[in-house]
């Protein structure tokens, strides 16, 4: 992609003669469409996620604080990619887009212990308390063998393994961001949408007393 930007760069700057131009040759027009359809694809990946988790929770708002856990990810794996030299190539977005249904695996341990600890009863304060102490354990266990996994990759201790960085660096990034900030991002979203959701309730619940006395 960097070559993409230099070349309109040069092409901008450049005075051909006339009718002569330069323009990208069929590998960076390759290039240019495997982006296209891999932003495509992650856009699609987010669409069924959130489709699929609000047929799940019966709610639209649930899911929502699951789908806050996926910019942390991305976040995360565009620093990786930057500290460590890496293009953001087709490897590197595949990489991007296997951290959605990772990531989302943690806020969905969170967020579905929180609601079945509302639902037998227990204070929203205590039950995101409860969650974050009872589910970190499964969260580091499988973000930790995740990392593990990703380090020969990420090392280059393989042959081929060069063409792989990419995606082990991208994954590893945004599985410590998400991770790190999951366990704080989410309940604190959890708690903005629940009260969101009381409030509209109450609206609701002043508004047919109202309609009875009319």
């Amino acid at each position: 992609m960097n070559n993409l930007f230099f070349m309109k760069k040069i092409n901008s700057e450049l005075k051909t003669p006339k009718g002569i131009s330069i323009s990208a040759g069929e590998d960076q027009a390759m290039m240019v469409e495997s982006a296209q359809s891999m932003f495509q694809a992650l856009l699609l990946g987010i669409l069924f996620i959130f489709l699929i988790l609000s047929a799940q929770f019966e709610s639209f708002l649930d899911p929502l604080v699951i789908m806050f856990a996926l910019p942390l990810a991305i976040i995360g794996a565009m620093l990786a990619l930057f500290v460590t030299g890496s293009d953001l190539s087709v490897v590197g977005g595949i990489g991007i887009i296997m951290l959605l249904g990772l990531v989302t695996k943690n806020a969905i341990l969170l967020a579905d212990f929180i609601k079945q600890q509302r639902s037998a009863g227990v204070e929203r304060k205590e039950a995101i308390l409860q969650a974050g102490l009872i589910r970190l354990r499964p969260i580091l266990m499988t973000t930790l063998a995740m990392i593990f996994g990703m380090l020969p990759s990420a090392l280059a201790m393989g042959t081929g393994s060069e063409m792989r960085q990419p995606m082990a660096f991208a994954i590893i990034g945004g599985l410590i961001s998400s991770t790190l900030l999951t366990l704080l991002i989410v309940p604190i979203i959890y708690t903005v949408l629940d009260d969101l959701r009381d409030f509209v309730s109450r609206k609701k619940q002043l508004k047919v007393p109202a309609k009875a006395a009319n």
